[in-house]
């Protein structure tokens, strides 16, 4: 026991070493980069780049704080495994959900197996149908979608599971809060109700909602409807995402590596600062809470974290529950994930926005962490901007000439390797508490910064106002992108092959600068190193099912 205190202790020391190198790092860029002389036009690139370094440095300390709160917290690691075995006393009516857009048929019928297999006592289950039936180009379309229709009708007999439909609005949000309406004895205009399950419809206390291709345990709703009758004041519990299909795809094995460490770590830092927001799926949610708030928010498409700051502002409360109790489907290819990334990146933009104006107007009306934690969600995903400065700055300073890091090469070096070494092992060393590989860290981070153009143009799609529609992630094929999808990462990757090889030119003939010169070709190298793994998830299949499904065997 005192060995683990000892190393926990050892642990922390090293965290909070992290943060102070952190701020001495980058108080010394400012000193250094305010005492230097130089043109107008190198400052404005100087400044740019501080700019985004105090953003890598505050997101960095703000993950450290995470990992700080997760190891403060093992308490409730003991609390979470004693609702395992918790006994209900009363058995609430769930309604559990699942929102679907014209999913393959074999998915469905999956997750509505999983749903239907649910021990808790009093749950119902329903599809929501979300099929645009209305809307086609030609009459072998049309027949396709009722034959579709058709199909989905026959699963939901079989399976005994009701089938919700409405007049098509708002999306997932929309047919969720349409579907609110229907519960409270307020149906919308062009509703459809089947009753396939042929059980008396209760109104329910709880909404259960899961994604077409997340397939629950059995066990799911037992554990959170005991969290939620012990804690009136909890709007939702979020759980995991689990993907199953991470053997056998290179795009979705990275995504889910991105997931574990905001799942394992993030959400559980937030949950302890009440900042939690729902994702989405595998969730629960009151639907007394739901109506206070005036259900899910419609505008956005990221429905569940607008919906999530929402209820910290009427006063609820909201929670993670750590223990994987669903699993489901990856993007199984960069066109699926950069579709899911711009949609997330768009939404939680966009929200920040509705955030940073809240705070201005009414900065106590929640309490700073919990602020604190929504602008680092919010503001996350301009690490595409970001990401492009970072990169390019080594391409002017080679091609031009124009600096922008004001600092010797010795300072550099003194300064800042200790910074990123130390950085590095805390995040290595997170992954590896978790059972996780550095190859599987790398794979990760290296998906995210092949993205940067996704997140860019979400940025810029954001601040400009410009709306986007709901796009479906699709699941059960994988697909190549075009080398002309891919223009930006190749455009980028020509660019530092040509400012490396114009900086190897310059050591050998002009033999000045060296060591910055030699700095600024080494970040071309790894850069481009980096962005040429979109070739590696460009070929997303690991091993088609069929020989995984020969080896287990």
């Amino acid at each position: 026991m005192e060995k683990k205190s000892f190393k926990s202790k050892l642990i922390l020391s090293g965290l909070f070493l992290t943060i102070l190198l952190t701020f001495i790092y980058f108080g010394m860029r400012v000193y250094l980069a305010a005492a230097a002389e130089h043109r107008w036009y190198e400052d404005v690139l100087a400044t740019i780049l501080l700019l985004a370094e105090a953003f890598i440095l505050i997101h960095a300390i703000g993950y450290v704080m995470e990992i700080i709160q997760v190891i403060f917290s093992n308490k409730s690691l003991t609390e979470e495994e004693s609702y395992l075995n918790a006994k209900l006393e009363t058995f609430p009516s769930v309604a559990v959900l699942i929102p679907s857009y014209h999913e393959p048929i074999k998915m469905l019928e999956d997750t509505l197996i999983c749903t239907y297999n649910l021990t808790y006592q009093n749950r119902s289950i329903f599809l929501l149908d979300d099929t645009r039936y209305d809307k086609y180009d030609s009459e072998e379309e049309k027949q396709k979608l009722l034959k579709y229709r058709e199909e989905i009708d026959n699963l939901c007999k079989t399976v005994k599971v009701d089938i919700f439909r409405r007049k098509w609005r708002g999306a997932k949000a929309g047919i969720i809060n349409d579907f609110l309406d229907f519960c409270q004895n307020k149906p919308k205009e062009g509703f459809e109700f089947f009753n396939f399950s042929e059980k008396k419809f209760e109104k329910p206390k709880y909404l259960a909602v899961f994604d077409a291709d997340q397939n629950p345990y059995y066990d799911f709703i037992e554990p959170l409807i005991y969290q939620l009758e012990k804690n009136q004041k909890l709007a939702f519990i979020q759980t995991p995402q689990y993907y199953t299909n991470f053997m056998d795809n290179k795009v979705a094995n990275a995504a889910s590596l991105q997931q574990s460490v905001f799942y394992e770590y993030i959400c559980v830092g937030k949950s302890e600062k009440n900042a939690m927001f729902c994702c989405g799926t595998n969730v629960i949610f009151r639907i007394d809470a739901l109506i206070d708030v005036g259900g899910f928010d419609e505008k956005s498409v990221t429905e569940d974290f607008a919906t999530s700051f929402k209820f910290l502002l009427r006063g609820w409360q909201t929670k993670y529950y750590g223990k994987v109790a669903a699993f489901g489907l990856g993007p199984e290819d960069l066109g699926e994930y950069f579709k899911q990334q711009y949609r997330w990146s768009l939404g939680t933009l966009g929200l920040f926005k509705a955030v940073f104006l809240e705070f201005i107007k009414s900065p106590r009306q929640i309490k700073f962490m919990i602020w604190w934690e929504y602008f680092l969600s919010g503001t996350h995903y301009f690490i595409g901007l970001v990401y492009l400065i970072i990169i390019t700055m080594p391409i002017i300073f080679l091609l031009t000439g124009t600096s922008s890091y004001f600092a010797s090469p010795l300072i550099y070096v003194l300064i800042f390797v200790p910074y990123i070494f130390l950085t590095l092992f805390s995040f290595l060393w997170t992954l590896r508490k978790r059972n996780y590989k550095a190859k599987e860290l790398f794979l990760g981070q290296f998906l995210m910064i092949i993205c940067f153009p996704i997140y860019v143009k979400a940025a810029i799609d954001m601040i400009i106002g410009k709306k986007s529609s709901f796009q479906v992630t699709e699941k059960g094929e994988s697909k190549s992108l075009s080398l002309i999808s891919l223009l930006p990462q190749l455009s980028l990757i020509s660019l530092l092959i040509i400012a490396s090889t114009w900086g190897f030119n310059r050591l050998y003939f002009e033999r000045d600068l060296l060591y910055a010169v030699s700095i600024n070709i080494v970040w071309c190298i790894y850069n481009i190193i980096v962005l040429s793994f979109i070739f590696y998830f460009n070929n997303p299949i690991i091993k088609k099912k069929e020989e995984l499904t020969k080896e287990k065997e």
